[in-house]
């Protein structure tokens, strides 16, 4: 079932929990269309910025209200464009001016504030994805699936509460047990229907404090100590949706076709 609906607006900025969402080829719709950009053009996170989780966004109507000051368009139709930056990808992307003086102004640091209109095609990995598979600003991919079995169990395991927020998923579902996610090759949300390209790797964007942005060496550590592979840890399950719909929270979730499970570090293949 699934137990829990989140969109993240402005890459970096602190998610919404909604009730119901409507998934597009691009991911949740409404989930990073907007960005915060350095005066190169690449992205700013709370790698570098751990403020910007405390900056608030909520929906009202049209709109999107930022920290309740500053008003910007769910959908920005013109502005300037600029090449913008997310990892290895490089694309154009509108210009908002005046959202970017504010971001300039609450960060400290000269940036841009961008929104990725629709005639942007940004595609995911084509070793993990198909033809016409889309990504908004996200790292890499749509949706990003987690379970509260497998938060659970990295709390148990680290002896300290670990909040899924640190995760930063659109998608919570239950599980029968922790990290069953690893297996789910092909499945349903509600009507939509999934695939799931690779388990996320994790950074240290989810040692931040999702309240206070305070760091800390959890969920990290514990992650190392069971969820190590290729040089990284891993949690949560990076999806690509077959085509759109609506998903709600309490939506079931059915699993259609089964992979072979993580391999955990020291078992041979770390």
């Amino acid at each position: 079932m699934i137990e829990g609906l989140f969109i993240h607006p402005i890459k970096g900025c602190a998610p919404i929990a909604v009730q119901l969402a409507r998934v597009t080829l691009r991911g949740l719709e409404d989930d990073r269309r907007w960005m915060v950009v350095d005066e190169a053009g690449r992205f700013l996170s709370q790698r570098e910025l751990p403020v910007m989780g405390a900056v608030a966004v909520r929906v009202s109507g049209p709109d999107l209200i930022v920290d309740d000051d500053l008003a910007l368009p769910r959908d920005l139709a013109e502005g300037p464009r600029r090449e913008v930056a997310v990892w290895s990808h490089t694309g154009e992307a509108l210009v908002h001016e005046a959202g970017s003086a504010w971001f300039s102004k609450r960060l400290g640091r000269p940036c841009s504030l961008v929104f990725m209109p629709d005639d942007v095609v940004r595609p995911v990995n084509p070793a993990r994805g198909r033809p016409g598979d889309l990504v908004s600003f996200a790292d890499g991919y749509p949706v990003l699936l987690a379970t509260e079995a497998s938060r659970a169990e990295v709390e148990r395991r680290a002896g300290v509460p670990i909040a899924m927020a640190r995760f930063r998923p659109n998608v919570v579902t239950s599980a029968p047990s922790p990290f069953d996610e690893d297996r789910w090759r092909r499945l349903s949300l509600g009507a939509v229907s999934f695939r799931n390209v690779k388990p996320c790797e994790r950074c240290v964007v989810t040692t931040l404090d999702p309240i206070t942005q305070a760091p800390g060496k959890e969920p990290l550590r514990t992650l190392a100590t069971f969820r190590a592979r290729d040089g990284a840890v891993w949690f949560g399950v990076n999806l690509i949706p077959d085509g759109e719909g609506e998903l709600r929270v309490g939506d079931p979730v059915q699993v259609t076709e089964f992979q072979p499970p993580f391999v955990e570090a020291g078992s041979g293949d770390a």
